[in-house]
């Protein structure tokens, strides 16, 4: 960090650096700042990233660093009056108020140019020790000019190194400080002292910014993701309304109009039901077109990704194809009669089986299996693979995808199994073929 002249206020910019990564502290503040919460139930699924407003703040120093110089320059100038006074009281002679001036000259030019500042500053205790003067109150204004300095992000070291070769300087060559060595060497761990406690509160800082920008990513990248799998379910409920409800209704105005035209012409009740049923059926078919505008409205979807067809049992042999393309080895066995499920199962089926083998080839090793039959009047899906850790995936997962197919099978009446025993992964779900509730 460093601050620069404009009228007379400083001005903070960032410079990058190499820092430690503290992934505790990053959890810390991520789980204190800022709560993201994912709560799954046997009904409903709930994910929630809010701003936690009872979360530690920073402290003052971080938020405003530049009252750390003000306090560093403060106590400076202090020092500096007082030794102004003790010259004109004592009746000092011109080269010792010069030295002192010199000190407070540094000081000064520091808070610009702060190599500068420190260099003269660092001079002036040697000054001071020359001309007879008790150099400590000037040294004490040196430590304060090198933590100011590295407060900045300047390098502690080399400010360090300045301001000790100037005083070892005098201490050696003009007969040091009164109290001898002892009080030489306190001054001279002061210095050491003064740069790196400047360091260290600059790393710290800097490192609380890294952690609040890592928690505001987090919460942003969370809600990208949320708003990107709603209106990926938006999709998927419109294509289903296109698909299997749109389709279904066609079909049924289609007989209400043969049954219609087959009545005898004195069955003119029952023409008119028929007549009030197909309008209901056009009714139905506008409101489902309103509502698939509505799920399509705001969403940057092309007309080909919208009105792809909906998937169906029928697709599963092309869908584990286009797996065993990528490199995954899938063992199927399909054996549903044809005719036997009702579409908007198939679709949940189809749905199942996808995210069971897109987890197998992000997660698992080895071959997958897939088994989708009848079973004592029901339809059976099991998917089943061998955990490990594939270098294929990209980490452990947010887990959402299996949330996701919970709830389609739940709405579909169905039933979903997921375990892992035996070092195995193993996706399990049971259906009604006309979606009745599975008991």
């Amino acid at each position: 960090m460093y601050f620069e002249r404009s009228s007379s206020a400083i001005h903070f910019e960032s410079n990058e650096f190499c820092r430690p990564h503290r992934p505790d502290r990053a959890r810390r503040l991520l789980h204190s700042k800022y709560t993201a919460a994912a709560h799954v139930d046997e009904n409903q699924t709930v994910v929630k990233a809010q701003n936690n407003q009872d979360g530690p703040v920073a402290p003052l120093w971080v938020r405003r660093p530049e009252a750390l110089h003000l306090i560093a320059y403060s106590v400076a100038a202090l020092v500096f009056t007082g030794q102004i006074a003790a010259v004109i009281l004592r009746g000092s002679d011109w080269p010792t108020a010069l030295s002192v001036l010199l000190a407070g000259g540094g000081v000064a030019l520091s808070w610009w140019r702060p190599w500068a500042g420190l260099v003269v500053t660092s001079a002036a205790t040697f000054a001071v020790t020359a001309v007879g003067h008790d150099p400590l109150s000037v040294w004490m204004m040196a430590v304060l000019v090198l933590f100011s300095v590295t407060l900045r992000g300047k390098q502690p070291l080399a400010g360090t190194g300045i301001v000790a070769a100037f005083f070892l300087g005098a201490f050696m060559t003009l007969g040091g400080f009164r109290g001898g060595a002892i009080v030489g060497a306190a001054a001279l761990f002061s210095a050491i002292a003064g740069g790196a406690t400047g360091a260290a509160l600059r790393i710290h800082r800097e490192h609380w910014r890294t952690l609040e920008e890592r928690a505001e990513s987090a919460i942003a990248t969370r809600e990208i993701e949320a708003t990107r799998r709603v209106t990926e379910e938006r999709l998927r409920i419109a294509r289903d309304l296109h698909d299997v409800i749109g389709h279904q209704v066609a079909m049924l105005s289609l007989h209400l109009g043969a049954a219609e035209i087959g009545l005898p012409e004195d069955a003119e009740s029952s023409r008119q039901a028929l007549v009030s049923a197909r309008s209901s059926a056009r009714t139905v078919v506008v409101e489902t077109q309103r509502i698939l505008a509505l799920l399509r409205l705001g969403d940057d979807i092309s007309e080909d990704e919208a009105l792809r067809p909906t998937p169906a049992l029928s697709g599963l042999e092309g869908l584990i194809a286009s797996f065993e393309s990528i490199g995954l080895d899938v063992h199927p066995s399909i054996d549903i009669p044809a005719g036997f499920v009702e579409p908007s199962v198939g679709v949940t089926v189809y749905r199942v089986v996808q995210e069971a083998l897109t987890n197998a080839y992000r997660h698992g090793e080895g071959a997958a299996t897939v088994d989708v039959r009848q079973r004592d009047g029901r339809i059976c899906v099991t998917v089943e693979n061998r955990v490990g850790h594939s270098l294929r995936g990209s980490g452990s997962g947010s887990g959402l995808g299996l949330v996701g197919m919970r709830e389609r099978v739940e709405s579909s009446s169905g039933r979903l199994t997921i375990d892992s025993d035996d070092g195995r992964f193993r996706v399990h779900a049971e259906f009604s073929p006309l979606g009745a509730v599975v008991r």
